[in-house]
């Protein structure tokens, strides 16, 4: 998670050029009938990562059941705030988090969900690095109306990362098992985790 600080700014004009999530996934099932995805890389495996995230959100969208503790930090936080969210269409984290986020977000009207593409934004992307790099997505908490900083989460929740921190410090890792290992842990974590984490990150 990125400590705010004065130097990190979100301009007006990209608040007002973001999109909802329902308006992200169009973008992303119009790209995809033109066997295109978010970005420049229109490659099969991008297509075959976008079709996968797909299928992704559409299940999260239907099967996202928010926790007990979820619900009553929710029900308790009456603030208003926008959660500015970095991501891509071909990410398969983002794919896991994004629909929950929505979901978080759907549970409390003072809650506000904005979508931008990474690559189109790399300003705001590069004042929320991840040990230098553009991981995504990431999320910025921001006051909707002073655009202040107060706060981010992501690229992961916290296992997730380190499984990929390990990976890349091990030479002989197997990436393509490695990515197939994240999916099985988001499947058996049932979105908990970012749950926990996010909302421990954003309410502030």
């Amino acid at each position: 998670m990125a400590t705010p600080t004065k130097t990190m700014e979100i301009s007006e004009q990209v608040v007002a050029d973001s999109m909802s999530y329902p308006k992200y996934r169009e973008l992303i099932d119009g790209l995809m009938a033109q066997q295109k995805t978010t970005g420049d890389n229109h490659s099969a495996d991008m297509l075959n990562y976008t079709k996968l995230n797909q299928q992704r959100m559409k299940r999260l969208d239907k099967t996202t059941k928010l926790t007990e503790a979820s619900i009553n930090l929710l029900e308790n936080y009456t603030e208003p705030i926008t959660w500015l969210v970095l991501t891509e269409a071909w990410c398969g984290d983002a794919a896991q988090i994004v629909p929950v986020l929505q979901h978080l977000a759907d549970a409390n009207e003072h809650i506000t969900l904005k979508v931008i593409l990474r690559d189109e934004n790399l300003e705001v992307m590069d004042q929320f690095l991840t040990n230098g790099g553009r991981s995504i997505p990431k999320i910025i908490s921001l006051h909707p109306d002073t655009l202040q900083v107060k706060g981010s989460w992501g690229p992961r929740p916290e296992e997730v990362q380190q499984i990929v921190m390990d990976a890349k410090h091990n030479p002989n890792a197997d990436m393509v098992a490695v990515k197939t290992d994240i999916q099985k842990w988001y499947a058996k974590d049932k979105t908990v985790s970012i749950q926990k984490e996010a909302l421990a990150a954003l309410l502030v």
